[in-house]
């Protein structure tokens, strides 16, 4: 909050009107930054105003942003430990001890409130331009108050997930004279703000961009639309613990992502079909197998994080491929490695990462290999690939012996990015992961008893949650044809679902800033850090009693406020599982 008042007329990042952004998505995203906005030359018509917008996503490219958002979303989970030359980024080092106090540099959070500043900004001052503006019309100006409106409340979200309470306003801070100490409003309470803000405006958000050649799904998932309004919402009413809402949005965008597909289909092949066009088990997802051949693997991984945008991505931070001069991925560069650095500051734990070389198979349980690990980890297990490297080629080969064919596979990684110039972008959702929050929300749907998991209502709840698991566990099956790699009647518990689809998203989504959130939230809904305990003991800390017995506090599992923050606004209070903030004791903050 504190930054805040230095956003209005400095606004580091935001983009001038130079050329306008009136042609094409690409021109919104390619635009050069300035750094000064001055209130009298500005707001007078609609490209003012998109090029303050760009500049918000600009902003959310910026490393401090998306390092937090990996840092806040996997470090402290079961996914992850120290890599290499961890030890020249201290904070990051004492997270993984479970050492965080107040000073730590991962405790800052501004850069998430200067996107919010700017957002807020734009909801006062875009009707204002309208006025001003005759080809500003009006429907432009609703998508406009969308757009900010989701890019604020997705901020928010991040904060509220990672420091549970925060100062929440939607007020435009533009001078000095306006107070900025804003007390920490409740988790639920901002909670329930974003979900009625987004559910406000999410008619009024465009449903799909214009298309053009070649830049068709950089549209449609490079910027706010109403797909990812729902997206959003979906995981909102999850954490809510409204189920019936979270399956609602949940299937408006999987229908929305089908609807694409076949709109796609149906104008570049005119109604014909090869197999990586077919739907898998009724769902839109990116083929796994490379076309035209039954034995090699890695197409998917190479089209939803190589290339990027791809068909079933739905919102992801994009970073220009073609374009030096534009930002790259630098939280990606140093925290997950590159060219030069093979791991980086943060490395798959011995859990997951060495899970199917060793054949434990704790994580990836398929008796038949999984695709995945030889996508997302280096060849020993020791570094993480996703987001690293723009192809993996899994190659299945046959080896004769006296017993029979035996299967050999072998990964191939290539076109590592080099170091500084990591240009992959950073997903938020894609298909995945909303089919596999739909699946939670289904579980939690079902009854507690044995007897009644019987009755119609909840073998249909199920069915529905089986198939969605087993659709994403089949498309990493490397096999073809594709075979089921779940069998239903192993799961006819609540229970054995929920672990079920938990298990699934660690697997499909390890990371991607999900896992330690997952872990939270089930957390609030248990009101019990048991099952986080024991899985964060799983990556085996030299420390790991005294973590168990600190992540026991309900508070602990989120983050202290910066001390900072807390010398400047005199009515935020410290989370009480870290004291005064400077020491990691448990006292309550007076």
């Amino acid at each position: 909050m504190r930054n805040m008042k230095h956003t209005y007329y400095k606004i580091v990042g935001a983009f001038l009107a130079l050329t306008g952004l009136t042609t094409s998505c690409s021109d919104f995203l390619e635009i050069e930054p300035l750094n000064e906005i001055i209130r009298d030359n500005f707001w007078n018509e609609k490209a003012d105003v998109d090029n303050i917008m760009a500049g918000c996503y600009s902003r959310l490219q910026a490393d401090d942003i998306v390092s937090r958002m990996i840092v806040w979303g996997e470090v402290r989970s079961d996914n992850c430990v120290a890599g290499q030359n961890v030890q020249s980024d201290a904070s990051l080092e004492n997270v993984f001890k479970e050492n965080i106090n107040a000073s730590n540099e991962y405790t800052k959070y501004e850069g998430f409130y200067e996107v919010i500043n700017r957002c807020n900004i734009i909801l006062q001052e875009a009707p204002g331009v309208a006025e001003k503006d005759p080809s500003y019309s009006d429907s432009e100006l609703q998508a406009t108050i969308a757009e900010a409106s989701a890019l604020r409340d997705l901020c928010y979200f991040y904060l509220i997930r990672a420091f549970r309470n925060v100062p929440y306003t939607t007020q435009a801070f533009t001078d000095d004279y306006q107070d900025f100490e804003l007390p920490a409003t409740p988790f639920y309470d901002v909670l329930d703000s974003l979900i009625l803000d987004l559910e406000k405006v999410r008619t009024m958000a465009v449903r799909r961009y214009p298309t053009a050649s070649g830049t068709k799904q950089l549209y449609q998932t490079a910027r706010i639309t109403q797909d990812v309004i729902h997206a959003m919402l979906c995981e909102m009413y999850l954490w809510k613990q409204d189920y019936q809402n979270c399956v609602k949005y949940a299937d408006l965008v999987i229908q929305s992502k089908k609807d694409l597909k076949e709109d796609n289909l149906n104008r570049t092949n005119k109604g014909r079909r090869d197999d990586d066009d077919e739907f898998l088990l009724g769902y839109p997802l990116v083929s796994e197998r490379q076309s035209g051949s039954t034995s090699i693997f890695g197409s998917a991984y190479s089209r939803v994080f190589g290339t990027g945008n791809s068909d079933e991505s739905i919102f992801e931070l994009t970073y220009m491929k073609d374009n030096d001069n534009m930002l790259s991925n630098n939280a990606i560069n140093r925290l997950y490695g590159n060219t030069t650095n093979a791991i980086g500051f943060i490395a798959p734990s011995d859990y997951v990462g060495t899970d199917v070389k060793e054949e434990r198979y704790e994580v990836f349980k398929k008796k038949r290999v999984d695709v995945r690990p030889y996508e997302w980890f280096n060849s020993d297990g020791s570094g993480i690939q996703k987001f690293v490297v723009r192809e993996v080629r899994v190659d299945i080969q046959k080896t004769e012996s006296s017993s029979g064919g035996a299967s050999r596979y072998e990964s191939t990684a290539s076109n590592r990015y080099a170091d500084g110039r990591n240009k992959s972008n950073w997903i938020i959702y894609r298909l995945s992961d909303i089919m596999l929050m739909k699946a939670e929300a289904l579980v939690q749907m079902m009854s507690d008893d044995s007897e009644e998991m019987q009755n119609e209502y909840n073998q249909d709840l199920v069915q529905q949650a089986f198939l969605l698991v087993n659709t994403i566990n089949k498309r990493a099956t490397c096999e073809y044809p594709l075979k089921d790699t779940l069998t239903i009647n192993n799961y006819n518990t609540k229970a054995t679902m929920g672990e079920l689809v938990m298990e699934e998203r660690q697997r499909e989504l390890m990371f991607e800033g999900k896992r330690w959130f997952d872990l939270v939230r089930r957390s609030l809904r248990d009101d019990d850090t048991s099952f986080l305990i024991s899985q964060v003991n799983k990556k085996g800390m030299s420390n790991s009693s005294a973590v168990a017995n600190k992540l026991k506090k309900m508070d602990a599992i989120f983050w202290p406020y910066y001390k900072d923050e807390l010398n400047v606004n005199k009515n935020l209070v410290q989370n009480p599982a870290f004291g005064s903030g400077e020491d990691q004791n448990y006292e309550q903050n007076r």
